[in-house]
């Protein structure tokens, strides 16, 4: 062995990390003890995360992988760094735990808490069927099925260990009160995924709990295998306490010492149900059950608020749990009952237990995801306005920001700093702009015909797999010669995003004739890309996604080739990070005021690309009175909103003809004026940046949480503190 080969083993041994729990990889030693001590010391304040749902797929962010790869780390004599090399470089990189923004939005989140180094531990479920993956066929529409793959072979996923006996997993017993005085005790193990940022010097465990044992009774594994089952209420609501039961148990078998646990929507707040217990048992003793009267119920649950925080991210009523009070009562104790009868009541439905509600009364804080989102709250909400306050989401900008923008920042002076500070696109200069124009032209075409030639491939796999099977190809390009297919150059507009009716995915195709005609009359070709998933019970959203498909040819002809209309099958994190790269142009047309954030935009937005928006979610904020993209649609005041998803209330004609009216604008400054297209691009990252980041957002968290943190962390996260308030902009 060579002398580079030496060092090459000993720095990759040196990213082995043991403790009682196992042996992980990709951070020193002694940067895990650091990381592990400070969340067991009840001196440090930390925080734990609870989301249904974490989308961090280490095939879009995997600094372990690209450090290995930037040092040539290929083989190792240590046998254990062998396999772990094999498993990182080699390895199966899905970990399809998430649906979509707001597993994404969680697992940003925790990349910049990790980035900012704040004692964070995230919590969520192991989902052995993960979510749905998706066939399209262009008779059918949507054909779900489920994903298939395994936690064991994926790289930065660990299964922790017993400690008493390191060769068995780590088993955590969880209780669960189905109609019974005393709770059944339910086995589960524990996987931990290390959110390693992008310096390897710190890093976020987030914590998946894993039900799907072979002794399980039927209604754990039901439950268990796939997130968002829908195929029942009772599994719908199993899933929900299964994340909230799990909490405690898992903190105390880590022996952390947590004193904020922030609530990612109210999917686990029936954590707070086991918190009021262990405050009524510890005030009344053990009998408390037998005892406790409605004032001291009363009195432990405002105990328990102020160490809950809680982020609610849409203003649809789809989005709310309830729960048939009757239901409950089978598959919860007598006691949490009382409980949820004083905090989970539903103003609207009497029967019902409403789950945002008591999420809503139980919390020190509430933050919505985007100004405008915060006035829809407060309008659904008026009981707890005074407390609503707004937190813009954002993204993460070193997960997002495509290899080609990357290299194209880096000569720029005032962007030296960019990797760890994203407000410091706020300071580029007039003498920056030539610099960074030509580049950032370039790294834009390579992009573009990156993500092109992506789609041509699956177009050409969807042709070959028609012979092979019964699916029908769910693109009209499929069935045409290669030459007719996506072109380098041609302008693009993506949009990808759950297929929801409020959504309106649609839209743009509500008079094909007319889309056509300005493509025809002006000789633009355009490219409408188009990916996203139904939920599987959402027969509407369904519906929506067979327009898409049922317009491509109709679309193809009228415009006699000019409009070339694609569906992007299987949308996940890494074809997103493809789009929102590649495009000309972001598209979100959802009905206003019901799009809570819309983080697919500022993904875009962090890559220069402008967006063609609804004034709806962060868009408010992020158009810049048309310095970073285009505007259309109803705009009306939040008092006279409708929050109506029914058919005959979502706008399709109004919206539709005043995007109508601003195409030609775009395209005719696209095709005819490129530099001002580009000044756009510009202003994207100079003004959206610096403020639709996640570190910013992090830190605005951070102060809701009020942790007293180290100097130097709170000197970082007073600085990104000051980039931008969401509730009154600073900039």
């Amino acid at each position: 062995m060579n002398a580079a080969q030496t060092n090459n083993t000993a720095t990759a041994t040196h990213l082995l990390s043991t403790c009682p729990f196992g042996t992980f990889f990709g951070i020193s030693q002694k940067i895990f003890d650091d990381v592990w001590q400070k969340l067991k010391d009840p001196a440090t304040d930390a925080v734990a995360y609870v989301s249904m749902e974490i989308g961090a797929d280490p095939d879009v962010f995997h600094p372990v992988k690209t450090y290995m790869e930037t040092h040539g780390f290929t083989e190792s004599s240590d046998q254990r760094v062998s396999a772990l090399l094999k498993r990182y470089l080699k390895g199966p990189r899905k970990i399809p735990n998430y649906s979509g923004g707001l597993g994404v939005l969680a697992g940003d989140t925790l990349k910049s808490f990790a980035d900012l180094r704040i004692p964070v531990v995230a919590v969520s479920l192991l989902y052995r069927e993960g979510y749905f993956s998706q066939i399209v066929d262009s008779k059918i529409g949507q054909i779900d099925h489920a994903t298939r793959w395994t936690p064991e072979e994926t790289p930065t996923l660990f299964q922790l260990k017993d400690p008493v006996n390191p060769d068995q997993p780590l088993t955590i017993a969880i209780p669960f009160f189905n109609g019974q005085h005393h709770p059944t005790l339910i086995p589960a193990r524990v996987w931990m995924k290390m959110e390693i940022n992008d310096l390897l010097d710190y890093f976020v465990p987030q914590f998946l709990i894993d039900y799907s044992l072979p002794d399980a009774p039927p209604w754990v594994t039901e439950s268990a295998h796939q997130l968002y089952n829908a195929k029942s209420t009772v599994i719908k609501a199993n899933q929900r306490r299964m994340l909230g039961a799990a909490i405690l148990p898992l903190l105390e078998a880590l022996n952390f010492s947590i004193d904020t646990i922030h609530l990612n929507e109210q999917h686990g707040v029936t954590v707070t149900l086991h918190l009021i217990f262990q405050e009524l048992q510890s005030a009344l003793g053990p009998s408390f059950q037998d005892t406790m009267t409605d004032a001291e119920i009363i009195a432990a649950a405002n105990r328990v608020a102020n160490k809950i925080v809680y982020t609610i991210h849409t203003p649809v009523k789809a989005g709310h749990d309830r729960f048939d009070r009757d239901l409950y009562a089978t598959i919860s104790h007598r006691a949490f009952q009382r409980i949820l009868n004083l905090f989970a009541q539903d103003e609207e439905f009497s029967h019902e237990y409403n789950f945002t509600a008591m999420a809503m009364r139980l919390n020190r804080a509430i933050n919505s995801v985007s100004r405008l989102h915060r006035d829809v709250t407060k309008k659904q909400f008026p009981d707890f306005a005074e407390k609503i306050k707004a937190i813009t989401n954002g993204v993460h900008h070193l997960t997002w920001i495509s290899d080609n923008r990357r290299r194209c920042f880096d000569p720029i002076p005032s962007l030296s700093n960019w990797r760890k500070d994203p407000g410091c696109f706020a300071r580029l200069t007039k003498e920056d702009v030539p610099l960074l124009m030509e580049p950032l032209r370039s790294a834009w075409d390579a992009d573009n015909r990156q993500l092109l030639q992506f789609v041509n491939s699956m177009l050409k796999s969807h042709r070959e797999q028609m012979l092979e099977t019964w699916i029908d190809p769910p693109n009209h390009l499929s069935h045409l010669p290669e030459s007719d297919w996506l072109q380098p150059g041609v302008f693009t507009i993506g949009f990808a995003r759950r297929f929801s009716t409020y959504k309106r995915a649609d839209l743009i195709f509500d008079d094909i004739p007319r889309l056509a005609e300005i493509l025809v009359n002006n000789n633009w070709p355009v490219h409408f890309l188009f990916a996203g998933k139904a939920h599987p019970a959402d027969e509407p959203g369904k519906s929506v996604l067979k327009l898409i498909l049922d317009n491509q040819e109709e679309l193809y002809l009228r415009s006699k080739g000019l409009g070339k209309l694609v569906f992007i099958t299987g949308y996940d994190m890494q074809v997103a990070k493809l789009m929102v790269a590649g495009v000309h142009a972001w598209l979100n047309n959802p009905k206003r005021p019901l799009e809570a954030s819309g983080t697919s935009g500022m993904k875009a937005a962090l890559n220069g690309v402008p967006n063609i928006s609804i004034m709806d979610g962060w868009w408010v904020e992020g158009y810049h009175q048309g310095q970073t993209g285009w505007k259309f649609g109803f705009e009306g005041p939040v008092e006279q909103a409708d929050l109506s998803e029914a058919p005959e209330s979502l706008l399709y004609t109004e919206d539709a003809d005043d995007f109508y009216r601003l195409l030609p604008k775009v395209l005719e400054m696209f095709y005819q004026k490129p530099d001002l297209y580009m000044q756009r691009a510009i202003n994207n990252l100079r003004l959206n940046v610096p403020i639709f980041n996640t570190h910013r957002m992090a830190a605005e968290y951070v102060k809701q949480y009020r942790l007293q943190l180290d100097p130097d962390i709170h000197r970082a996260v007073d600085r990104f503190h000051g980039l931008y308030h969401s509730e009154h902009k600073v900039i």
